[in-house]
């Protein structure tokens, strides 16, 4: 069944706020059960004054009928107060168990799932699902409980009259299911569409410098004029689909009023019904025609929160695949740092990456890892923090599996530096302090020291406290790494990761960190991947990955001496070097 499927997810929600929605369910029934007494008392007054005017007369029923309106309007107002003040209560809920949900999902979703998507289910399918919480559920209880009231005393007033005037029903149920179904289905599609737009709008503010760089702004406006010409469409044909339901309840609606109005007018003639009842009928259906129509932009609003909260749902259903079930260490567990790889065998996506990894680093010591690109250093270095999730007993944290670990232990001990460094749109003092919220001043200018950025960033106007843009797009490559680095030690971390975090940087400015580092780092475990060997060559071991396997370990001199890939490197720099002094 589409509807409980689609919707069971907010039963929580609806539960959770059933108080407010029995508040306002009462004044529904207040608000529509005064309504409902406007025509008898036009019947009343009708009937009174067919007998004789008078100026006392004229003044009871005028106050009866203002102050019937005034009643109605003041429920009127609680009901969508109550109503519409809890479809935003749920949102607000809805919403930030989203975003949790989002936070707590692993690294590979948001490889295989574009920005721009999330963001269009988080805004626009999220208002759809407010709207079906509030306004359709508070106009869906209006038209019922009016309708079912109404009814009662249209039938008292003459039943062969509401037998006639009811007719269209089954007509106007079955028009109903046939918009509601292709509402439901041109909506799904917008919103995918949708989804589309802001992905690609996101991607091209993100992209914004390459964009520039390749001089293609007039190809991504027009990629975008075509998503967008794309979405109009697809929004006019549901736009058109609306615009035959409504007039369609109209038109039955209305031959619903002319039949009631010729053959009334028979019976008043004949005197089976007075002239006030006729006239009070009439209001009654002219009561009815906003619920009739009302019901049709209910269909419409309901099919909307359905396809939204199924598209919602995706996320929602969607599991982290790194999670604590096996953790059995309590949080206040201290890591040492000795990390051990053993057989280790590695495949993502079905392709083995990593194959027969034996590697030992002691707590305290420090790993350089190189190798050409794709050898599978990033990800090897991944398992450590569980980016990825190697298989069970092949790697272990001071000698114990490190799915014995709580994430929150294991992250907490280490400070990742990868190799694309993302910086928040937010000042340099925020950016590094991430992670480290009770940071001083002091502790954040010691941190941006050890990563060499101190010096540059107090020779900002701002300093500490300048605003670095989306990703950090007013700093430079090498600022943006060195900040990320100096992000990574504040933490005081047990094991530190630099994944090629030096690539953006001079080798001047590389010595000077790596120096700082070393003191910072004594007795904690460092790994660090680069390409330059004069990065790697003071590190206490040297593992050089190709192909995914390790092909070579040892000290700077026990590698050159091996004569193999690491002395290749070596002497190809060392070119390098010379030919650049020339």
């Amino acid at each position: 069944m589409l509807l409980p499927n689609s919707l069971r997810p907010l039963f929580p929600y609806l539960k959770k706020y059933r108080g407010s929605y029995i508040v306002g369910g009462v004044c529904v029934l207040l608000n529509n059960g005064i309504w409902i007494l406007f025509p008898l008392v036009i019947r009343r007054a009708i009937d009174d004054l067919h007998s004789g005017v008078s100026r006392h007369k004229l003044l009871t029923y005028a106050l009866l009928l203002l102050a019937v309106a005034g009643l109605k309007g003041i429920f009127q107002f609680l009901t969508r107060w109550v109503l519409i003040g809890v479809s935003r209560d749920i949102e607000f809920d809805l919403r930030n168990d989203f975003f949790r949900h989002l936070e707590s999902l692993s690294y590979s979703f948001y490889q295989r799932t574009r920005t721009g998507d999330i963001m269009a289910r988080a805004t626009n399918d999220l208002n759809a699902v407010r709207m079906l919480l509030g306004p359709a559920i508070m106009y869906s209880a209006n038209t019922i409980v009016f309708t079912a009231g109404a009814l009662v005393f249209m039938l008292s007033i003459s039943p062969k009259l509401t037998l006639y005037a009811f007719l269209p029903l089954p007509v106007v149920s079955v028009t109903i299911q046939y918009f509601g179904k292709r509402i439901h289905e041109r909506f799904e599609r917008i919103q995918a569409m949708f989804s589309d737009i802001s992905a690609r709008a996101q991607e091209n503010f993100s992209g914004a410098r390459l964009i520039r760089a390749y001089v293609q702004e007039e190809y991504e406006i027009a990629g975008f004029e075509t998503a967008n010409r794309e979405y109009i469409a697809r929004s006019l044909k549901l736009v058109r689909l609306m615009g035959m339901l409504w007039p369609s309840l109209e038109v039955m609606l209305g031959l619903a009023i002319v039949l009631v109005l010729w053959l009334g007018g028979r019976e008043v003639l004949y005197g089976r019904i007075t002239v006030g009842g006729f006239v009070a009928f009439n209001t009654y259906m002219v009561q009815l025609t906003w619920p009739v129509i009302a019901l049709g932009w209910v269909i419409n609003i309901f099919q909307r929160g359905t396809a939204s909260m199924a598209r919602i749902n995706q996320l929602l259903v969607e599991r982290p695949e790194i999670e604590d079930a096996s953790a059995n260490l309590p949080t206040t567990t201290q890591i040492e740092g000795d990390i051990e790889f053993r057989d280790l065998n590695f495949a993502y996506n079905g392709t083995l990456v990593l194959h027969d990894i034996n590697l030992h680093i002691p707590a305290g010591s420090s790993l350089a890892i190189v190798g050409p690109t794709g050898s599978g250093k990033t990800t090897l270095v991944s398992l450590i923090a569980r980016v990825y999730d190697a298989p069970s007993g092949t790697v272990l944290m001071d000698r114990r599996s490190i799915r014995d670990y709580p994430l929150e232990v294991l992250r907490r001990n280490i400070g990742f530096v990868p190799q694309e460094t993302f910086l928040f749109s937010e000042t340099v003092r925020e950016n590094i302090a991430f992670g480290a919220q009770g940071a001083t001043d002091e502790d954040i200018r010691q941190a941006a020291y050890a990563a060499s950025i101190a010096e540059e960033i107090e020779a900002f106007p701002e300093q500490y406290r300048t605003i670095v843009g989306e990703r950090g797009i007013t700093l430079s490559g090498g600022q943006k790494q060195r900040t990320a680095i100096a992000r990574a030690v504040i933490r005081n971390p047990r094991i530190l990761i630099l994944d090629d975090a030096l690539s953006s940087v001079d080798t001047q400015t590389e010595d000077k960190i790596l120096n700082r580092l070393r003191e910072i780092m004594r007795d904690r475990t460092t790994i660090f991947i680069s390409h330059r060997v004069s990065t790697v060559r003071n590190a206490d071991r040297i593992a050089v990955l190709h192909g995914g396997c390790i092909v070579e370990a040892g000290t700077h001199d026990e590698l050159l001496a091996l004569d193999g890939y690491y002395s290749d490197l070596y002497n190809k720099q060392l070119l390098e070097e010379e030919l650049a002094e020339v």
